[in-house]
């Protein structure tokens, strides 16, 4: 728990300690009333316990999805709410969201990732297969001229035009083994150059 938290708790008990004296120091009221009383604030206090504690899983899927750190050479992403680490690189200029996946070999784009670093999807051409956790798919080699995040650029750097659907575009192994350093502690995924 955090020192938030703790003060937090500390507040809602000491308010629910208040509220319960009260309700059962009153004499005009009867005893079974009291209890009734008593048993909806209860009701009351561990619904502001709850809402607390969706308050932090609120604010864990509102925090920032990326950090660069360019002065000593890192990128750092905090783990989303999903478990991924997400990543948003410039190809050829356009902004591009990737997951960050080690089990992928290369760079692999969706189709729309590939339109928006101004790829034409007619001038594609689908010779080469990947293999997938579902299959086969087919695949376009491409070449982006230029791949950019924070202060770090790399030029002329080789992807893969996915032919099959797929919903986010995979950050592989071809261009995760540009950085000196890939480390995942306490919910961090940090890359170092």
């Amino acid at each position: 728990m955090t020192e938030d938290q703790i003060g937090q708790l500390i507040y809602l008990v000491t308010w629910g300690v208040l509220m319960a004296g009260a309700l059962l120091l009153r004499r005009r009221v009867g005893m079974n009333k009291a209890m009734q009383n008593l048993a909806l604030w209860g009701l009351i206090f561990v619904g502001a316990l709850a809402a607390a504690g969706l308050w932090q899983d609120i604010r864990g899927t509102m925090r920032t999805q990326q950090m660069v750190v360019g002065s000593e050479g890192r990128i750092e992403l905090p783990r989303a709410p999903d478990g991924h680490y997400y990543l948003t690189l410039d190809l050829n200029g356009a902004p591009v969201r990737f997951v960050v996946d080690t089990g992928a070999s290369s760079m692999v784009l969706t189709r729309r990732a590939a339109e928006r670093a101004g790829f034409a999807p007619d001038n594609l051409h689908f010779l080469t297969e990947a293999m997938t956790a579902n299959g086969a798919v087919q695949t376009a080699r491409v070449v982006l001229d230029s791949v950019a995040v924070g202060p770090f650029e790399d030029t002329r750097v080789p992807a893969y035009v996915n032919g099959g659907e797929m919903d986010r575009s995979l950050l592989g192994m071809s261009y995760l083994n540009r950085f000196s350093r890939l480390e995942i502690s306490d919910g961090m995924l940090v890359l170092q150059r």
